[in-house]
């Protein structure tokens, strides 16, 4: 293979077809929109964008499998072109064909220009592909890789009935997310499901989602992804592949491997099943969505499609040396999301999605990236964060951002844009270690209690802008932050030296696995509190996959690569740790049950006809909380209903010995016992109507617990 040096401008020859392949099918000029392969009655109309491709040729190949393709067509500029728009209608070609693209042009790294006809690619609009063949590492360099290439289908997407399916559009206020791993989720062989790690493995687990009372499921990147790439060799001899997924191929196409049959083009209507199931039971489906980066790596990566239709548009290059990539997101390279066309190809790809697909809402991964412009530099008034939050098609589509990048853009409170939610990990941080028994942080965990007006409310937010958590797939399970005070990574082959190493957790006396039976109960007492501050702070909750369960990574916090027992859902802990399951079915359920738990406008000192305010601060004495008190590590709060709504009185005590707390009169009604952390699994939750009556005017919480009280008609306490 040529060595092809930084300032190299040439044509690599082009790959001719092979004379066995014959002009099967007729075809026409056809038309440039809509891009990518869209059937018809008559056959199929293809379209690709490309500014500086001097030509294109269109494969069309028998089956999944085919090494050879059946037919070439090269599309003729004169004919075939329509300003960068290459097209071409196919007569009598059918739904689930498979196809793929070369791509001839200049070879000019430096200039940003990679196109190598040599290479065989897929359509960035497919709305599937098969990858029975591929071979990552023949999609590098020069050579040809036509035999170990992917392969595009074309999928009729109007061919399904949605039985009048349609999103779902809950509130935002009233949303529960649970994020999960459609592979993970059901790959464990104690899920004991017919179809493991897919789409319908999902369906068969939808009574248990419904049982446990979430509103919606956040999938981890379902969109292709290349689960083939061999990160490294783990410590136990075994080849470690991308398990997440952020490493999208196809941004139309959901997984092959999370389908049962895609060399069958299932893909679409498989993905469709879960949506319409999911929807049967009340659930919403959000995406997680990788627009920042792409599986092509850096200037040593694979062409798959980008690479191949125009490099230089859909990525941020080095300025003086384009043959290299700016990688503002720490995977190799950067989308230069707000370029014309990428703009267009992304807004497009999310109204598909919400469209076609039924999709509920988006979470967006690096989603600080959006913002940057074409120089990198972020911008006031990103184009494509504003066309996609004007857009009248996902209008009531949920958007979430993760707001932040990998070169230090840090845009919690200031994310672009007005209803983007975003997660907020400054409450995750500020109630772990609040929780651990760290002091002097009341303050900061009361803001973050009270929906974060500190971060959002300065420019017109509100407290459903405010995605909460305390774990998610990147970091330490709740398990693990109760039972880990240092990071266990070995299994990642990476020493030890991948993940965050401040996780402001505490192991509760003992680093991982134990039989003392004081430690577990300690360990069981924190989870409780920590899914208990979550359902009762304003925001939008999100509880990961498994929390429920107490799911253990083994202390593993950057499980990114480990597509095994060490990441999937063991379903035998949905028994074994059935109190802590219960728990939050229960606070769940709680958090349902009282509006004053989900607001859509932050707390203002409005008193109720019952003598309370909205939101009340207390410490161990009433309207007392010990803002300025450094070892602080007890705080209570009262929130007063409206109308016929509970009040509700929270007590929450991280220190190591119990405190008396004074408890409020409340003019009219008597308080009930609701929520108590520290008793056992019977008394720790009680269910909606039989809630104990609480007597006296001071109630002992006990040491790391919280207790919740309600207000119930019946005269005064």
């Amino acid at each position: 293979m040529p060595t092809i040096t930084s300032g190299s401008k040439k044509t690599l020859p082009k790959r001719t077809a092979p004379q066995s392949a014959k002009a099967l099918y007729p075809f026409e000029a056809g038309e440039p929109h809509p891009l990518g392969a869209t059937p018809t009655a008559n056959g199929v109309n293809f379209s690709v964008f490309s500014r500086f491709a001097t030509g294109v040729d269109l494969l069309i190949f028998d089956s999944h499998n085919s090494p050879e393709p059946v037919q070439v067509i090269s599309l003729d500029p004169a004919t075939n072109k329509t300003f960068h728009f290459w097209h071409v209608f196919v007569q009598g070609l059918k739904p689930g064909a498979h196809y793929a693209y070369r791509v001839q042009g200049p070879f000019d790294p430096a200039n940003g220009h990679r196109f190598n006809a040599r290479k065989v690619v897929i359509d960035p609009y497919a709305k599937g592909n098969t990858t029975t063949l591929w071979n990552r590492a023949n999609a590098c360099g020069e050579e040809d890789n036509l035999h170990t290439s992917m392969r595009s289908v074309v999928i009729d997407i109007h061919n399904y009935d949605w039985e009048g399916d349609q999103p779902l559009n809950r509130p935002m206020s009233e949303s529960i997310i649970y994020e999960m791993h459609v592979g993970g989720f059901t790959r464990h062989k104690n899920a004991k499901v017919k179809h493991p790690g897919t789409f319908k493995g999902v369906i068969e687990k939808i009574p248990y989602l419904k049982e446990l009372g979430v509103t919606a499921v956040e999938l981890l990147p379902v969109f292709e992804f290349d689960d083939t790439e061999v990160l490294r060799i783990g410590p136990d001899g075994k080849p470690l592949t991308n398990y997440w997924g952020y490493n999208t191929i196809s941004f139309f196409a959901p997984d092959s491997q999370y389908c049962v049959s895609p060399e069958q083009a299932t893909h679409i209507n498989e993905f469709r099943d879960m949506v319409k199931a999911l929807h049967k039971a009340g659930i919403e489906v959000i995406l997680d969505v990788v627009f920042n980066h792409t599986s092509e790596g850096n200037h040593e990566g694979p062409t798959i499609n980008f690479k191949a239709f125009d490099n230089s548009l859909y990525y941020h290059l080095v300025p003086n040396d384009k043959q290299y990539y700016m990688d503002y997101s720490g995977c190799g390279n950067t989308v230069n999301c707000n370029h014309p066309i990428t703009n267009k190809f992304i807004v497009e790809c999310l109204e598909f999605w919400v469209k076609e697909m039924h999709v509920d809402g988006f979470r967006f991964d690096e989603g600080s990236i959006l913002s940057r412009g074409e120089d990198g530099a972020p911008l006031a008034h990103p184009p494509v964060i504003w066309n996609i939050e004007l857009s009248e098609t996902l209008a009531d589509t949920k958007i979430i951002a993760e707001a932040w990048d990998a070169a230090g853009l840090y845009q919690i409170g200031y994310f672009p844009g007005t209803r983007w939610a975003e997660w907020n990990g400054r409450f995750r941080d500020d109630v772990r270690r609040f929780v651990k028994g760290d002091p002097g942080f009341v303050g900061a965990v009361a803001s973050r209690i009270a929906g974060s007006s500190d971060v959002y409310e300065h420019d017109g937010r509100e407290p459903v802008n405010s995605v909460n958590f305390v774990t998610c797939h990147d970091g330490f399970t709740l398990n693990d932050l109760v039972s880990f005070d240092e990071k266990q990574n070995d299994a990642n082959g990476e020493g030890n030296r991948d993940g965050v190493n401040e996780n402001f957790s505490w192991n509760c006396g003992v680093e991982g696995p134990t039989n003392d039976a004081g430690i577990e109960a300690t360990r069981l007492r924190q989870c409780k509190n920590f899914a208990a501050i979550l359902l009762l702070s304003q925001g939008v909750p999100m509880i990961t996959m498994g929390d429920e369960a107490r799911r253990t990574q083994n202390g593993n916090n950057n499980a990114y690569c480990q597509d095994n027992e060490i990441s999937w859902f063991d379903w035998s802990l949905t028994t074994k740790h059935n109190n802590l399951f219960n728990f939050f079915k229960r606070m769940i359920q709680f958090r349902k049950n009282h509006p004053t738990l989900q607001r859509n406008r932050f707390f203002t000192g409005e008193v109720n006809e019952r003598g309370l305010a909205d939101i009340s601060w207390h410490g161990a004495q009433l309207y007392n909380p010990g803002w300025n008190d450094p070892e602080a590590r007890a705080l209570a709060f009262t929130l007063g209903g409206f109308a016929e709504d509970a009040d509700i009185h929270v007590m929450m005590n991280m220190h190591w010995e119990a405190i008396d707390f004074e408890v409020p009169a409340v003019i009219g009604r008597s308080w009930h016992k609701a929520v108590d952390t520290a008793q056992e699994s019977s008394h720790d939750i009680y269910e909606p109507g039989k809630e104990p009556p609480f007597q006296g005017n001071t109630c002992q919480v006990a040491a790391r617990s919280i207790v919740v009280l309600i207000s119930k008609t019946g005269g005064k306490r």
